[in-house]
C-alpha cells in the first residue's frame, strides 16, 4: 500500500519532531543529494504558462528513487483566499515503479526552499554573518527566518514588505524565537543596508527591481529565490554583474532564473560542486556571491525521501489504495468487479 500524508498529516509530522529538527535533518538529505549531483537523471520542470500563473511537473530519479512534484504560483490567488503556491507529489521505486508514497508539498516545499537557501549560504556567505534582510513577507518568509536562525545563527533580522499587515505576520510568528532580534523596516533599501545576507521572496508575476546596485555592499551573499519562471525577475542586472553567481540546474535556471537577463555564455557556477567540495564557492571576504535560486526537482526528492522515512520512524501517515494490488496481476478487471460486487453487498 502507499502512504498517504495529507496537509494536517504533514503539520502533525513537523510539529512532532520539531520544526528545527525537521529543517536540520532535511538539510543532511539535500546535501547528500548534491553531493550525488551526477547519478541522477535530471531534466528542467515542464511548465504550463498563463497571464496569471504556472502550473508545473518536476521529475528526477536517479537508480533507486523517482519523485515528482505537481505546483503551481499564481501571485493573484490570495484575493480569491487561495494559497500563491500549491503543491503535491509522490516518491516511487524505480525496480517496479510502486508509488510508496504520495504526500503534500505545499508545506515542504516552503521548508525545502528555505533550507536550500541556508545549504548554499553555508557555502557562499561569510562564516561570521550574522545579520540578515528578507524582502517580500509571504507565505515563505517565516520559513526563511526560522531556517536561518535556528541552523546559521542568524542574530539580527530586517523585513520588508509594501504590505504592512504581512510585516506584522511574520513579525508575531516569530516573537516565539526570542533569540532573533525582528526589525520591520520602512524600506528595501533600510531592510538590506548593512546585512551579511539578503534573500528576495517575492510573489509578483514581473520583471522587477526588488535590488538596484545602490543596495549592494562588499561582502555581501544574496539569495533570490523569488524570480523562478520566465519573465520574472527581481535583481537588476547590474547587481547580477556585480557579484560571482550559483545556479541548480543551468538548463533550467537559464530560462527561469535571473540570468535570463544575461546573455546564454555568461559565466555562472554549479552549486552542486562547491557542496561537493570540488568547486571554491567564495573567492574573497568582500566579494559579492549570488545563489539564483529557481527550485529544483532534485531538492524535492530529497524533501520526499525524509518526509518518507521520518513518517516510517514515527509511524504516521495513512495507508491507501492508490494503485490495484491484485492475486492475479493480470487480472485488472477482475480486481474491479471484485470490488464492486463488495460495494453492491454493503449497499443492500
Amino acid at each position: 500500500m502507499t502512504l498517504f500524508l495529507d496537509v494536517n498529516e504533514l503539520s502533525s509530522l513537523v510539529r512532532t519532531h520539531g520544526t528545527e529538527a525537521f529543517m536540520a535533518g532535511l538539510l543532511e538529505y539535500i546535501e547528500d543529494d548534491f553531493c550525488q549531483w551526477e547519478k541522477f537523471d535530471k531534466s528542467a520542470r515542464t511548465a504550463a504558462h498563463s497571464d496569471v500563473g504556472v502550473i508545473e511537473l518536476m521529475p528526477v530519479a536517479d537508480d533507486i528513487n523517482y519523485g515528482f512534484k505537481y505546483v503551481n504560483g499564481h501571485p493573484s490567488n490570495p484575493q480569491l483566499g487561495m494559497s500563491t503556491v500549491m503543491a503535491f507529489g509522490a516518491l516511487s521505486n524505480v525496480d517496479t515503479g510502486f508509488p510508496r508514497l504520495l504526500s503534500e508539498l505545499t508545506i515542504s516545499t516552503a521548508m525545502r526552499t528555505a533550507v536550500t537557501s541556508v545549504m548554499a549560504a553555508k557555502a557562499l556567505a561569510n562564516p561570521d554573518s550574522s545579520i540578515m534582510g528578507i524582502i517580500g513577507c509571504g507565505a515563505q518568509s517565516e520559513f526563511q527566518a526560522i531556517a536561518f536562525h535556528s541552523i546559521i545563527g542568524i542574530k539580527e533580522l530586517r523585513i520588508f514588505d509594501i504590505d504592512a499587515q504581512a510585516m506584522d505576520k511574520v513579525a508575531e510568528h516569530l516573537k516565539a524565537y526570542p533569540n532573533l532580534k525582528v526589525i520591520k523596516a520602512a524600506s528595501a533599501k533600510e531592510c538590506v543596508k548593512g546585512a551579511d545576507i539578503v534573500t528576495t521572496v517575492t510573489a509578483d508575476k514581473a520583471c522587477a527591481t526588488i535590488l538596484t546596485p545602490d543596495m549592494i555592499e562588499p561582502g555581501m551573499h544574496i539569495n533570490g529565490v523569488g524570480g523562478d519562471c520566465p519573465g520574472k525577475t527581481e535583481l537588476h542586472i547590474d547587481v547580477l554583474r556585480a557579484g560571482k553567481i550559483f545556479i541548480e540546474h543551468e538548463p533550467q535556471t537559464r530560462v527561469e532564473g535571473e540570468i535570463q537577463q544575461l546573455p546564454a555564455d555568461y559565466p555562472v557556477n554549479p552549486l552542486w560542486k562547491v557542496i561537493a567540495g570540488t568547486e571554491k564557492g567564495r573567492d574573497s571576504k568582500a566579494q559579492i556571491t549570488i545563489f539564483d535560486a529557481v527550485g529544483f526537482a532534485l531538492e524535492d526528492l530529497s524533501v520526499l525521501r525524509y518526509i518518507y522515512d521520518l513518517a516510517i520512524a514515527l509511524k504516521m501517515g495513512e495507508k491507501i489504495d492508490l494503485v490495484p494490488q491484485m492475486e492475479n496481476p493480470k487480472d485488472l478487471f477482475g480486481r474491479m468487479q471484485d470490488r464492486t460486487q463488495e460495494v453492491l453487498k454493503k449497499a443492500v
